[in-house]
C-alpha cells in the first residue's frame, strides 16, 4: 500500500448541513474542499433526489440555504459588481439568491441591511430574519445609503482601536464584539416590510415555530450576561414576555407538533458541562416542566479533523424529536418520544456528524465517518432500517493508501474503566522497535472514537504507534464521568499514564524512549502538565493550549466563567487554588523538549497562555520552539487556511521526528 501524504487532505471533501425539502422527496447539503491555489475553501450546494447526487452551483461560495418552498433554495452570496463594491466598503448587508433546484440560475431575491445569520420561514412571504446589530449604532439598518456611507467612513476612521466596555468582548472564531447582538427582525419577502422586535442590548440565543407562533430566548444585558435568558411569544403583531428569567442556562428551544420543548441545564450539580435535560414549556405562562432528566447528552462530541462545517444535533418529525448522542466513543441517532424516553435508531461504531429526516417519507439522510473512511452521505430507512452509503466523494482520495484500523484497548484506571484505541504503523514489523505518539483531545467534554483523523494516520504512516483514549473529563458516559472541576490533572493524567503503560505492556515492540505526548485546546493543558509532572516522554507539542488559569480568567472568552467553574477556586478569594492546577506552577520541573503552536486569534485559549510555557523553558534552558499563526483561531487544525494547516502539522511531525526518529540499538524501522 502506498503512504499517505501530509498533503493529502487537500483532496479530501468535506459534507455538511443535510436539509430535506418541505415533501419530502429531496435534500440539498453542503460539499467543501479545499482550494490550495488561493488558500480558501470553496464550499458548493448538491441536490440528492431519487438515490442521486447532483451539483447545484459551481461559484465555491454557498456554504448556506434554506428552503423556500420544494423547489427552491434561498442562500446568501455576493455575486455582482455592486455587491463586491459595498462588500470592499465595509457595509453591512446579506444579499439572497433564489435557485430553482430543476435547472436555471440563481437571480437575486432581497437584500437584507445586516448581517443575517438566520432565516426563519413563519407563514407565506414572513420571515422572522436573525441578524447581527451593533448595539452602539442601533438603527444603522433603517439608514439611508448617505448614513450607512458615514457609519463606514468612521469605521474605517477607527480601525486601528477598540474600545470595550463588557464582557465577553471577543469570542473565538468571531473577533471583537463588544455590543454585538443577535437580533430578532420580522420581515415581508413581498412588501420589504422590516420590524425589528428586539432590544438594542438584547442578544436572541434559540427560536422555534409553532404553528404561525413564534417563541424566542435571549438575554438584555449592558455589561455582562447572566447566562438565563428571558422568554418570548410573537402571536401575529403581538409580542410579550412569558419568563423574565429562566431557571436553565441558556438553552435551545424545539418545536414539537403542538408542543414546545426546551432543551437547558441548571448546571448546579455538573458546573458548565452538565448535560441538558428536556423541559415543557407552557406557551401561555413559560413554566417548565421536566419531561427527561437523563446523563448524556444530544448532539456529537467525537473529533476529527476531517470535517468542514456542520448541521442541526435534533430535528422534529412529527411528535418525536431525532438527536444525536455521544455514547462512549461513537455518537449515534437516538428518538425522543413524547413521553420523554429515549429510543436507540442508528448506533453502527463511529461518527453521524449530521442528519436530516424526511417530514413525509422514512429516510433519514446522514453525514458520517463509518469504518475509518472519510465523510460520506448516507440513507436510513426507519421501516426497513437499512443503511446505504450514496456518496463517494472521497474513495479515490484513500484508494491505495494504508489506512491504520483503530486497536481498541480498554482498561482500569483509578477505578474507572478507560476507553482508547492503538493505531498500528504502516509495515509493521512484529520484531522492531517503534516510536510512539500519545495524542491527547481538547474540550474536556470530548471524545476520540474510531474514527479517520488525518493527523494521527499521517503519523502511523510514517513508522508510529499512535496511542488516544478518553480519560476523566471526556463526554459520552453521562454527568459523573465527565465532572473533573477542581480536579484537573489528577485522575486524568493518571488515566492517560495508565493508557499509555497498558500499550506499551500489548505492544512491546514500542520503544519507551521514544515516546512523544501533544494535544490541543484542553489536550494542550494536559501536555503542557505531563511535562512538568514527568520525563517520560523524548518530546512534547502543546498547542492552543491552557498554562495558567490566573491568566486565563482574564484573557480568554470564557475564562471568566470557566475557570472559576473548572477549577473551583476564585481568583480574588482562592487564587492559590487556581494556581495550584496551573502547568506554570510546574514548568521548573520540566526536563522534556516542547514544541509550542498558538495562532495570534485564539480568544479560546490566547496566545499569552502557551508563551508564559514557553518562556519559562528557554529561561531554563530547555529546548523549545513557538510556532505561531497570523490570521488563524483556536480551530487552525481544522478549519485554518490549508497552507496553515499543512505547516503546523509539518512542524508538528519534524519536531517530533528529531527526537525520536532511531531506537537505542541504532536500527531504525521508521
Amino acid at each position: 500500500m502506498d503512504q499517505l501524504q501530509l498533503k493529502d487532505f487537500l483532496r479530501y471533501r468535506f459534507l455538511s448541513s443535510p436539509k430535506f425539502a418541505p415533501g419530502g422527496a429531496r435534500a440539498a447539503f453542503v460539499v467543501t474542499s479545499c482550494r490550495e491555489e488561493d488558500n480558501s475553501y470553496a464550499s458548493f450546494l448538491w441536490l440528492w433526489e431519487d438515490g442521486r447526487l447532483r451539483q447545484l452551483t459551481g461559484l465555491g461560495k454557498e456554504s448556506q440555504f434554506i428552503w423556500e418552498d420544494d423547489m427552491h433554495l434561498l442562500f446568501p452570496a455576493v455575486r455582482s459588481k455592486e455587491e463586491q463594491k459595498r462588500q470592499e466598503a465595509k457595509e453591512e448587508f446579506t444579499s439572497f439568491y433564489r435557485l430553482c433546484v430543476s435547472g436555471g440560475e440563481a437571480l437575486p431575491a432581497f437584500t437584507l441591511p445586516f448581517s443575517v445569520s438566520q432565516l426563519h420561514h413563519i407563514s407565506g412571504s414572513r420571515y422572522l430574519v436573525e441578524g447581527v446589530i451593533d448595539a452602539a449604532n442601533p438603527d444603522y439598518y433603517r439608514m439611508d445609503p448617505e448614513g450607512r456611507e458615514k457609519v463606514a467612513k468612521a469605521h474605517q476612521e477607527n480601525q486601528d482601536y477598540e474600545v470595550l466596555d463588557e464582557i465577553p468582548f471577543w469570542f473565538n472564531g468571531q473577533g471583537f464584539l463588544c455590543k454585538k447582538r443577535t437580533a430578532l427582525f420580522d420581515y415581508d419577502v413581498e412588501t420589504g416590510a422590516l420590524r425589528r422586535l428586539t432590544a438594542p442590548l438584547f442578544s436572541l440565543d434559540s427560536l422555534a415555530i409553532v404553528g404561525q407562533t413564534a417563541y424566542f430566548l435571549g438575554e438584555e444585558y449592558r455589561t455582562k450576561p447572566t447566562g438565563h435568558d428571558s422568554l418570548w411569544k410573537l402571536e401575529g403583531s403581538e409580542l410579550r414576555c412569558l419568563s423574565a428569567q429562566l431557571p436553565v442556562q441558556g438553552g435551545q428551544l424545539l418545536s414539537v407538533g403542538e408542543r414546545l420543548l426546551l432543551l437547558g441545564s441548571e448546571g448546579l450539580r455538573h458546573g458548565l458541562n452538565e448535560n441538558d435535560f428536556v423541559y415543557t414549556v407552557d406557551t401561555e405562562t413559560g413554566a417548565l416542566s421536566l419531561l427527561r432528566a437523563e446523563e448524556e447528552n444530544m448532539y456529537s462530541s467525537v473529533g476529527s479533523d476531517c470535517r468542514y462545517g456542520g448541521g442541526e444535533p435534533c430535528q422534529v418529525r412529527g411528535e418525536d424529536v431525532f438527536h444525536l448522542t455521544t455514547r462512549w466513543g461513537d455518537s449515534h441517532l437516538y428518538r425522543l418520544s413524547p413521553d420523554g424516553s429515549s429510543h436507540p435508531v442508528i448506533t453502527e461504531h463511529g461518527s453521524i456528524d449530521c442528519f436530516a429526516v424526511s417530514p413525509e417519507t422514512d429516510t433519514v439522510l446522514l453525514v458520517a465517518m463509518y469504518d475509518c473512511k472519510l465523510q460520506e452521505l448516507y440513507t436510513y430507512n426507519l421501516t426497513s432500517r437499512q443503511l446505504n452509503q450514496v456518496s463517494h466523494f472521497n474513495d479515490a482520495c484513500l484508494a491505495g493508501k494504508y489506512v491504520a484500523e483503530p486497536q481498541p484497548l480498554r482498561l482500569e484506571s483509578c477505578g474507572l474503566e478507560i476507553e482508547g484505541w492503538i493505531l498500528m504503523p504502516k509495515d509493521f514489523d512484529p520484531a522492531g522497535t517503534y516510536p510512539a505518539i500519545l495524542d491527547i483531545h481538547g474540550g474536556p467534554k470530548t471524545v476520540y472514537g474510531p474514527v479517520f483523523y488525518h493527523e494521527m494516520q499521517l503519523w502511523a504512516n510514517r513508522g508510529y504507534f499512535v496511542l488516544f483514549c478518553n480519560p476523566m473529563g471526556s463526554d459520552g458516559r453521562g454527568n459523573r464521568f465527565a465532572d473533573i472541576r477542581g480536579r484537573y490533572g489528577e485522575t486524568d493524567y493518571q488515566n492517560l499514564m495508565d493508557f499509555t503503560d497498558a500499550a506499551l505492556a500489548r505492544y512491546p515492540q514500542i520503544d519507551p524512549k521514544r515516546l512523544a505526548v501533544t494535544g490541543g485546546s484542553y489536550g494542550g493543558f494536559m501536555t503542557n502538565w505531563i511535562i512538568g509532572h514527568t520525563d517520560r516522554f523524548a518530546c512534547a507539542v502543546s498547542q492552543r493550549s491552557i498554562s495558567n488559569w490566573l491568566s486565563f480568567y482574564g484573557v480568554s472568552d470564557i475564562g471568566y466563567r470557566f475557570a472559576t467553574d473548572q477549577c473551583g477556586g476564585d481568583l480574588f478569594h482562592t487564587p492559590e487554588t487556581l494556581w495550584a492546577h496551573s502547568p506554570l506552577r510546574y514548568a521548573q520541573h520540566v526536563k522534556t523538549p516542547t514544541l509550542f503552536i498558538h495562532s495570534d486569534e485564539d480568544y479560546r485559549c490566547p496566545m499569552a497562555e502557551g508563551m508564559q510555557m514557553y518562556t519559562a523553558l528557554v529561561d531554563r534552558g530547555i529546548p523549545a520552539r513557538l510556532c505561531y499563526f497570523r490570521g488563524e483561531n483556536h480551530e487552525l487544525s481544522r478549519s485554518g487556511k490549508p497552507k496553515h494547516r499543512i505547516r503546523r502539522l509539518q512542524e508538528i511531525t519534524d519536531w517530533i521526528e528529531s527526537y525520536t526518529q532511531f531506537p537505542a540499538d541504532g536500527k531504525d524501522n521508521t
